[in-house]
């Protein structure tokens, strides 16, 4: 088909480059200039399923007197983004104990009076309990004189690392978690440990990645006065501009190639329109967009995938050596 598809290392650390183009706090745009496809969706991946984060996992109800089930009221619960760098965090395996450094516990109590009106319940109302559990475990034997046993076996207050002193956990606020009527009542433990997205995607640290190749308008033959205008006003999305060319003449000229969606609006009208724009996609330039959830900045969240996708190349490597 006349085009060269093959891929060469030199090529590669010579063409490629990533250039950002909008920063946010928690959005970021970039375009990653020079790869193959399979590079660029492999990135994508990563940045959905394998970078890890914290998400409530385990929840422990006291009570809960609301029209929302057990189940669908945890399962909202481990939904809502935490804020917190999960870097300073282990997993927690099987065979671990809950402790300062593998859970972080929240605590939910909210009740709407009998007289009052109904009550919105929202994530505001988590409360980070930095020392820990505070639910008992049921006692098999009543007259034991031990000290009562909690759900988790923190050695220090997580407040007074010094990770933590000046910056509290926090989870993403104004979340609709339930809705109480009067005399409802909510009363629960939540525990928060770390994982990927691949597990399950309340672990997933963007609420979305996405990209799309670079689209390339050109136009094939010169579109000069009222024709001009009117291709203008085609487009919805403003790619093309009238340029003066003095003498009362004027010109269209493709101006935010980069706005384009490819809705073929400007190519509609009749085989005219086909003849004088060529819309293609450049094939190694891709627009990227990470939106994160709020724990990792998506500057960080990037930078954290290179790392992950350098692991894997250097995997790969070993193997076949």
């Amino acid at each position: 088909m006349g085009v060269d598809n093959s891929l060469r290392l030199d090529q590669f650390a010579n063409n490629f480059r990533v250039e950002v183009k909008r920063l946010t706090e928690d959005e970021m745009e970039f375009d990653m200039v020079g790869i193959d496809p399979a590079i660029a969706n492999a990135f994508r991946r990563i940045l959905l399923a394998e970078l890890p984060t914290m998400a409530i996992e385990k929840v422990l109800i006291a009570n809960n007197t609301s029209v929302i089930q057990d189940e669908v009221l945890s399962h909202r619960l481990g939904l809502i983004p935490i804020k917190v760098d999960p870097r300073l965090f282990d997993y927690l395996s099987e065979n671990d104990k809950p402790s300062e450094k593998n859970t972080i516990v929240f605590k939910l109590h909210v009740k709407c009076g009998k007289k009052g009106p109904r009550m919105t319940v929202t994530s505001d109302e988590l409360k980070w309990l930095p020392s820990g559990s505070e639910l008992l475990k049921a006692s098999e034997d009543s007259n034991s004189s031990s000290r009562a046993e909690t759900y988790t076996s923190f050695t220090c207050s997580q407040d007074s690392l010094p990770e933590f002193s000046s910056n509290p956990i926090t989870v993403y606020p104004d979340i609709i978690v339930a809705k109480l009527g009067p005399g409802q009542e909510i009363e629960l433990e939540a525990h928060a440990v770390k994982g990927v997205g691949k597990t399950h995607a309340k672990w997933s640290p963007v609420a979305t990645c996405w990209y799309r190749m670079l689209p390339e308008v050109v136009l094939t033959q010169q579109i000069e006065g009222k024709t001009a205008e009117v291709l203008k006003k085609k487009c919805p999305v403003g790619v093309f501009d009238i340029e003066d060319l003095g003498d009362g003449r004027t010109r269209a000229t493709v101006a935010k190639p980069r706005a384009c969606t490819l809705c073929r609006e400007c190519i509609r009208d009749g085989e005219e329109w086909e003849k004088r724009i060529s819309l293609r996609r450049v094939k190694d330039h891709f627009i990227f967009t990470i939106e994160s959830t709020g724990a990792l900045p998506p500057e960080v969240l990037f930078t954290e995938a290179v790392k992950i996708l350098e692991d894997k190349c250097e995997r790969v490597i070993s193997d076949l050596s």
